[in-house]
């Protein structure tokens, strides 16, 4: 009989210090300067999903009180006056929601303020009306890449020990190879095994992981 555990074991919010770096220390240095006023002050963030852009805005915006963080809808409407704004998937607003953005881009560039885009793919490609996309691609492009494998191997074990546990290498190699591979996706998993093993009063080994995955699907 299973116990349910209570949810005790919530990862840290992200940040900058929490987030495995690879090929992106540029990324992350052109964000720190755009949120504390040192560079660039308008940036677009592009890279595939799962390559860490939502926790690099989100650890941008956690640097400066007076930014906002806002995950992109099809009715967003930017009407926040913070006077620096993390926008996240830009792709998914709406046609009002790209003349909110458009309107809010100018009313920052006028004001002094800062703008932190991301989306899948760069401004060019972003099916979105012509002068939003044109606005986006006038500061700084900066490609996220996704991590490697060992690199993720790397990030799972960080994360695993953030919520207060030790993730064994053959387990980390067997998570990699059974669930799918975006960051996102791979950190979901490690969430539920740690609850399952909270659960069943388990150690983590690669049994639990086989057992947890297959009440999983």
């Amino acid at each position: 009989m299973r116990q349910l555990a209570l949810d005790i074991t919530a990862p840290p919010a992200p940040s900058f210090d929490n987030f495995v770096v690879g090929r992106n220390a540029e990324a992350i240095a052109h964000l720190r300067a755009a949120v504390t006023g040192s560079g660039e002050r308008f940036v677009y963030l592009w890279g595939e999903s799962g390559s860490g852009r939502t926790h690099l805005l989100k650890a941008a915006a956690a640097l400066n009180a007076t930014a906002t963080y806002i995950a992109c809808e099809a009715s967003s409407a930017f009407d926040d006056p913070a006077p620096v704004l993390a926008a996240d998937n830009v792709e998914c607003l709406g046609s009002d929601a790209q003349i909110a953005l458009f309107n809010r881009y100018n009313a920052l560039r006028e004001s002094a303020g800062g703008l932190i885009a991301s989306g899948s793919v760069p401004p060019v490609q972003l099916k979105l009306r012509a002068d939003l996309q044109t606005r986006l691609g006038w500061g700084l492009v900066v490609q996220v890449h996704a991590l490697t494998d060992n690199e993720k191997m790397h990030a799972l074990k960080q994360h695993a020990q953030a919520r207060g546990f030790m993730l064994p290498e053959e387990v980390c190699s067997y998570l990699l190879a059974q669930t799918p591979r975006n960051m996102g996706s791979l950190f979901a998993a490690l969430a539920g095994l740690d609850r399952f093993s909270l659960e069943t009063k388990r150690a983590v080994t690669i049994r639990l992981l086989r057992d947890y995955l297959l009440i999983d699907k």
